[in-house]
């Protein structure tokens, strides 16, 4: 996705929040939406970081505390030419990932204790590859505001659907309207940051393969960690929904096919991008089967900290 697109899906969800502010308020609650819409963008830039790891519990780690993930993550960084990123883990049994903060500079990762129970050391140089795209493309922010935005057009709607929505002249849109706003806002918003987030993912499932130079390596990780969290929940995800799209594998509960109604792209489309990408690298492996990766085979950390994932 191109950002002058972006920027239109970001104008679209920020018009969005003004028409809804529109029709609580007429012109006068479109102008204090748009004035709210400024300063959570602003907070946003900021705090974003703070804001979701707090949220996950995560704590940050170092090369004494954990070195083997503490090393991989900055040998990858290298590779990737980013700057080293904080490194955090949650103390989560689903296995999952993510990266957040405002620019590269002031980047983190965070990884759960379950994915670094579950995958090969290979797998997780997939997902830590992965996420460090995310930086790189500078995603991190922009999906963080996405969150922020469409998560406050929900608030905003159902506002509207208990004060009965604007009533200057009489024209203001009634419990009918009231009520059409307080469905179709949101999902208006769901929409956009879908738009965003799944195509984002593919890019960021790109260029992590080509840092880590294994596409097939990410591929057996999508699977592992699909699988897992199919039968994991992930409490803090479920009362967070609007965090999902951040980790590389949806943490919700009850998600389908490859739809409008998801916050990432079907695992089977990502893995079948990832073989045509390894075929263009040449680079040798089948797509994973789920049989073949039970994620009790193989503990990531057998190798040691000080030694690359490449030999």
């Amino acid at each position: 996705m191109s950002y002058f697109r972006t920027a239109l899906l970001l104008a679209g969800l920020t018009g969005l929040f003004m028409g809804v502010g529109y029709l609580i308020g007429g012109g006068t609650g479109a102008v204090i939406a748009l004035v709210i819409a400024a300063a959570m963008n602003v907070f946003t830039y900021w705090n974003s970081d703070r804001m979701v790891l707090s949220m996950y519990g995560a704590h940050e780690v170092d090369a004494r505390s954990a070195p083997d993930l503490y090393n991989l993550v900055a040998e990858l960084a290298q590779r990737a030419a980013l700057p080293m990123p904080r490194v955090f883990v949650m103390d989560e049994p689903q296995p999952n990932a993510f990266a957040t903060g405002r620019n590269p500079q002031n980047a983190a990762v965070a990884v759960t204790s379950g994915i670094m129970q579950q995958l090969s050391r290979e797998e997780l140089a997939g997902v830590i590859a992965h996420e460090l795209a995310h930086i790189k493309n500078h995603d991190t922010l922009l999906m963080t505001i996405t969150a922020t935005i469409a998560g406050a057009i929900s608030m905003l709607a159902q506002f509207g659907m208990f004060f009965g929505g604007h009533r200057d002249n009489n024209n203001g849109p009634g419990i009918i309207g009231s009520i059409a706003m307080m469905i179709l806002a949101p999902f208006g918003a769901m929409l956009v940051q879908m738009a965003i987030s799944r195509t984002r993912e593919y890019a960021a499932d790109n260029l992590g393969a080509r840092i880590v130079g294994q596409p097939m390596w990410l591929a057996s990780a999508l699977v592992k960690i699909e699988n897992a969290a199919q039968h994991v929940p992930n409490e803090e995800a479920e009362r967070n929904p609007a965090t999902a799209h951040m980790f590389i594998i949806n943490p919700l509960s009850g998600r389908g096919m490859d739809n409008l109604f998801t916050t990432h792209p079907s695992t089977e489309n990502r893995i079948a991008a990832l073989q045509q990408l390894a075929a263009e690298l040449g680079a040798q492996g089948s797509a994973p089967s789920r049989a073949q990766n039970d994620p009790s085979r193989s503990p990531w950390g057998r190798s040691s900290g000080t030694r690359g994932p490449w030999g």
